[in-house]
């Protein structure tokens, strides 16, 4: 993903380029068409030089005396060429040497310029030709000049101001991202300490920033304070119903015992089991109460360190099934919710304990995501079993207690952090293999 600053570089960088270049390619017209007009300027006085060339002989005739002409044009290919036609004759410079070129009269009074691409040993010229009237003679005197020297000046020049303007360019750049850079340090800052707020290190951000941002800073900050006091009514208001419901079910179940319930057995079974069911709903919630906590206050969760604790409790507690429990678990920080991994991690290791018969295997992968998977080497189930175990409140097996409840829970931590449960047969030890699978972004913010 870009990021801000990335982003904000490559549109500068876009629209720096593409002002220079547009700059770049005017200065270039510009350049060529200063060149041009000066050279016009000195065909149209030598065109002039010419004309003056011309006289009336005796017979009223006009006549043309080469001899006049500048010594340039008399010059084999020098680059500078004349045409005069006048009276059906056509008076070509020496410059030619014998060679044509196919200019056209031009009315009196009017003038044209133009490129000939195909002059003499293949000379782009510049030509004006001009129409004049003199002693009642119609006259069209069209010079022509090689473009070839001045069109290799102007590539010059033309080079030498690219690599100008490239060096400005990389200069405007490099000068315009250390400003970006520099704006955008404050946001950076605010950035890790909310980093610091997700570890649960700080609960606001108190970062200097500029008066622009600001607004932003402290509507975060109001935000973060909303949640926490919405989260802690919410927790209360869970903990105080489940607490005053604890009483009354403590008389269901001693109601349930009654001795009077010893001739109605079937009623008997039925009030236990629907007083198991709210007790279970309730520690489900109370447990849905504490998974339900934000990220952003929460302490950060080491798997080999708290796995490693977790693993050596339920030693203890199954002891007399002397299982061989292996972790397989980076030592390192991630950012989860320290309560809710063990939550997670505590009811698939309990479930796997149940149901093992000597061997349990828990792994965290870190890579591209995260991945949890704990593992026996019990009976396991069937795929249809599979599918529905992870349903609210399900038990394959009512002699163990809480299986589906735990599962469940682990459902609603992996919804929670946008995971998935997945339930299959275990590949290595062929018992039941339960993983939850956490997304890339949760992987990226781990430290």
């Amino acid at each position: 993903m870009i990021s801000l600053r990335q982003r904000l570089n490559r549109g500068l960088i876009i629209i720096l380029s593409m002002v220079f270049a547009g700059h770049w390619l005017a200065a270039d017209w510009v350049i060529r068409s200063v060149a041009e007009k000066q050279m016009l300027t000195r065909l149209q006085h030598d065109g002039d030089s010419l004309l003056d060339t011309l006289t009336l002989n005796a017979e009223g005739q006009l006549i043309f005396d080469s001899s006049h002409a500048g010594t340039v044009y008399g010059q084999a290919y020098s680059g500078h060429y004349f045409v005069i036609q006048l009276d059906g004759k056509t008076y070509y410079s020496s410059s030619l040497q014998d060679d044509v070129l196919p200019f056209t009269t031009e009315p009196a009074n009017t003038a044209r310029q133009f490129h000939f691409p195909d002059g003499p040993h293949h000379q782009p010229l510049l030509v004006l030709s001009r129409g004049f009237e003199r002693f009642g003679h119609a006259i069209t005197i069209s010079i022509a000049e090689d473009l070839s020297d001045i069109g290799h000046d102007i590539d010059h020049i033309r080079l030498a101001y690219l690599v100008l303007t490239a060096m400005v360019l990389l200069i405007a750049i490099a000068l315009q991202s250390n400003d970006v850079r520099r704006s955008l340090k404050p946001l950076q800052a605010a950035r890790d300490e909310l980093a610091e707020i997700a570890y649960g290190r700080q609960s606001q951000i108190q970062a200097r920033v500029p008066a622009e941002i600001k607004p932003l800073v402290a509507e975060v900050n109001r935000l973060l304070v909303l949640v926490e006091r919405r989260l802690h009514q919410s927790r209360t208001a869970i903990g105080n119903l489940a607490h005053a419901l604890k009483t009354p079910l403590a008389m269901l179940f001693r109601l349930a015992e009654n001795s009077q319930l010893d001739a109605h057995p079937e009623l008997r079974n039925l009030l236990q089991q629907q007083t198991q069911a709210i007790h279970e709903r309730i520690e489900r919630e109370l447990k849905r109460a504490r998974i339900s906590g934000n990220m952003q206050t929460a302490s950060v969760f080491n798997p080999q360190r708290e796995l490693t604790a977790l693993v050596m409790l339920l030693q203890n507690v199954y002891a007399e099934k002397n299982l061989a429990i292996q972790v397989n678990a980076p030592d390192q920080l991630i950012n989860f919710d320290r309560e809710d991994m063990l939550e997670l991690t505590g009811n698939l290791l309990d479930n796997a304990c149940k149901w093992a018969d000597k061997q349990v295997l828990v792994s965290v992968e870190h890579g591209a995501g995260i991945t949890i998977s704990v593992e026996d080497d019990g009976p396991g189930c069937s795929a249809q079993d599979m599918q529905q175990l992870s349903k609210r409140g399900l038990r394959l097996d009512e002699a163990v207690q809480g299986h589906g409840l735990g599962l469940a829970i682990v459902r609603d931590i992996a919804v929670f952090y946008g995971g998935e449960l997945e339930i299959m047969r275990s590949a290595q030890l062929g018992g039941l293999r339960v993983s939850v699978q956490f997304p890339r972004w949760i992987a990226a913010a781990s430290v």
